[in-house]
């Protein structure tokens, strides 16, 4: 069956930019090799048994397959603190002054923040795609989820890509670990973008029912005996 269009994000470069640029990839094809190779089950010295990891987990696994991740447009070094690169884009339809894979901004600018730190830049990784939502969609743009294992921890921001979508979108990130050494490689995830409907919410506080109170222990008892109740019964199909 053909996807509603109207669903559609749309990624756009410059021509001439894109046999040179790798595009942004459904998350769910990014998985990192770590994931990849990890078990589905691991033993418990506590329980004395085995016990299944979070590659069995659904929640853990939507957020790490949700949306779209955005990708560093070539190799990226780093030595002794100092960044390199070997990336020389083609002067294109979109006359920018953009030629390089990141920038900085001042520690300034996130005074008073975790992020900041006296003696080190923000980075901010540049990105030569524009995006477009639906009509009343926004993108929520932060870290690639369960990354901690990346040397940086992109900022998250909630851009309303509807109507912001003739400009390209950077992300700021802080270089959280001073001693790595060695190279980015093209493509790394240095951004998950994940699509939200803009609605007004509201919190309502309630207490559970009689009704609810034993919905609640039956379903707790039967996730006790046995497995992949909620992946059977009430994971929501995402694509």
């Amino acid at each position: 069956m053909a996807q509603d269009s109207t669903l559609a994000l749309t990624f756009r470069c410059a021509p001439e930019l894109l046999p040179i640029l790798p595009p942004p990839l459904p998350a769910v094809q990014g998985l990192p090799a770590w994931f990849k190779a990890m078990p589905q089950k691991s033993y418990n010295p506590m329980a004395q048994e085995e016990s299944q990891t979070v590659k069995r987990c659904p929640p853990f696994i939507d957020a790490m397959t949700y949306g779209f991740l955005m990708p560093l447009p070539c190799d990226l070094k780093v030595e002794n603190g100092e960044f390199s690169w070997d990336f020389d884009p083609p002067v294109n339809i979109a006359n920018t002054l953009m030629r390089s894979p990141i920038s900085f901004h001042d520690a300034s600018q996130v005074a008073g923040t975790p992020y900041h730190e006296d003696d080190r830049f923000i980075i901010k990784f540049n990105n030569f795609w524009t995006i477009e939502t639906p009509p009343g969609y926004s993108l929520l743009f932060s870290h690639p989820a369960n990354r901690p294992e990346l040397p940086f921890r992109t900022l998250t921001g909630l851009v309303d890509t509807d109507a912001y979508r003739d400009v390209q979108i950077h992300f700021p990130a802080q270089w959280h670990n001073a001693d790595f050494t060695g190279v980015l490689p093209k493509g790394t995830p240095v951004a998950q973008c994940v699509p939200v409907k803009r609605e007004s919410w509201i919190a309502r506080i309630d207490t559970l029912s009689i009704e609810q109170a034993g919905n609640l222990r039956e379903l707790r008892q039967s996730m006790e005996k046995q497995t992949g109740i909620y992946r059977r019964e009430y994971r929501a199909n995402k694509r």
